[in-house]
């Protein structure tokens, strides 16, 4: 990988809905706090992400959104083309080649997505199979998902802008995203 001048790009997708993950809170005695939440079943944020890293270069996070709302024929998650879009838009960002892991689900192991990996610059690895802690991705969805802890917005739009302001910030800390990857490498030094 060092010869041929890659960076490596961990993938994964996330998602999150109008309920909110559940989180802990300091409240007066006796006064139990209550979020009212309103997202009964209205649809979800999906999200698809690259951490992408090279020697003597800056961390990046390359992400993408779809909002699914529940309408008829609307797909629930990314397709192979939100996926192809995803990484030829981090090809043309980095610069180069890409040497990309992800999990081992069936929908990157279609004929549509290996169509997709026979791209010159693109090298493709799977993680095992129920492998999660071997993916820094996981790490940035679930900082993430704390920061959205007892948050309640009203509709899927301002779920979006939240999520998306909160990427955005992240993007701006490649320290924090070298941090999930070391939690990778030190916690799994086999791995390396």
């Amino acid at each position: 990988m060092r010869d041929q001048d890659s960076w490596i790009g961990f993938a994964n997708e996330a998602g999150q809905s109008l309920r909110p993950p559940k989180a802990r809170t300091w409240s007066r005695r006796g006064c139990t706090p209550a979020v009212t939440v309103s997202g009964k079943g209205s649809g979800r944020v999906n999200l698809a992400g690259l951490l992408c890293l090279k020697l003597g270069r800056r961390t990046r996070l390359i992400y993408r959104m779809t909002i699914y709302r529940r309408r008829k024929n609307e797909r629930k998650g990314f397709t192979e083309p939100d996926c192809a879009r995803l990484l030829d838009a981090a090809h043309q960002q980095l610069g180069g080649p890409i040497v990309l892991i992800w999990d081992n689900v069936s929908t990157h192991l279609d004929a549509r997505m290996r169509a997709i990996a026979t791209r010159p610059w693109l090298t493709v690895f799977c993680l095992p199979t129920y492998a999660p802690e071997l993916n820094p991705m996981e790490m940035v969805w679930s900082h993430l998902k704390r920061g959205l802890g007892n948050l309640a917005p009203c509709t899927l739009d301002e779920l979006a802008a939240i999520i998306r302001s909160r990427l955005k910030q992240l993007q701006y800390r490649p320290d924090l995203l070298n941090a999930f990857l070391a939690t990778v490498l030190i916690t799994n030094p086999r791995s390396t």
